[in-house]
């Protein structure tokens, strides 16, 4: 039954996501081109706060816990598991003052409004899964980006979503590389809970009634602890931060 009642709330949440990165495509480009990061930044955050907002269409609630621990004034490393693209959007709006950018696969990077454009243009990186050694530059330079700016890197080292909420391996050479070119940063492990379930028929029709959580771990300093210390424990930390 459930299922047959999210088909035209479904149908009109995506009439309206579709709607709202088409409008903000030149509405980006406008902030960027005449006004500059910080305008482009805000539009950015607007785009995925309305984003988030639809969803709620679908009785989807959010729940952000322990943001407080997060550093200000320095480089972050958020860490986290990936269960939908709807993960991107939490980050986006939720831990919007750190400025998060992501290390994402290159195929995101055209053809889709609003998306694509700031995945170019906004600070994250595109990389190749089938070619590794393309990805070492661009993280490199996003490393040193972050810790330049002070600003935030998000990086799912799974690689890819997780359709049934259950954690995937853990790859290691991202975030080994953001470390060692971010010296000053934090390491922020992230457990993100249920936003697979928005999507658990597919793409359509779509999950209802569920409790998106973001759980904030305890932060590392990238200079206290050897690369493998900062591996187990951010990993220990999020897989035992997902529920089933």
């Amino acid at each position: 039954m459930q299922k047959i009642i999210s088909y035209p709330i479904s149908l009109v949440c995506y009439i309206l996501f579709l709607s709202a990165i088409i409008i903000f495509h030149p509405i980006q480009w406008i902030s960027l081109n005449v006004f500059g990061y910080q305008a482009h930044k805000k539009s950015v955050d607007y785009l995925n706060c309305i984003l988030i907002r639809i969803v709620h269409l679908l009785g989807t609630t959010y729940k952000i816990e322990n943001r407080e621990l997060i550093p200000k004034g320095v480089p972050i490393i958020f860490v986290s598991n990936h269960q939908s693209m709807y993960d991107i959007a939490g980050f986006v709006w939720f831990f919007r003052r750190f400025h998060p950018k992501f290390v994402s696969k290159k195929e995101l990077g055209k053809g889709i409004p609003s998306v694509s454009y700031n995945l170019r243009h906004g600070g994250s990186v595109l990389i190749d899964r089938k070619d590794p050694k393309q990805a070492i530059p661009l993280i490199k330079g996003m490393a040193e980006y972050i810790e330049r700016h002070q600003r935030s890197a998000v990086i799912f080292p799974e690689g890819t979503r997780t359709k049934t909420g259950a954690p995937k391996e853990f790859a290691q050479s991202g975030l080994k590389i953001l470390c060692r070119y971010a010296p000053s940063a934090y390491v922020v492990p992230v457990s993100i809970n249920n936003s697979w379930k928005l999507f658990k028929y597919g793409f359509f029709p779509l999950g209802l009634g569920n409790r998106l959580t973001f759980t904030v771990h305890k932060p590392m300093a990238v200079k206290d602890f050897t690369f493998e210390e900062i591996m187990s424990k951010t990993q220990t930390a999020i897989v035992e931060g997902i529920k089933f």
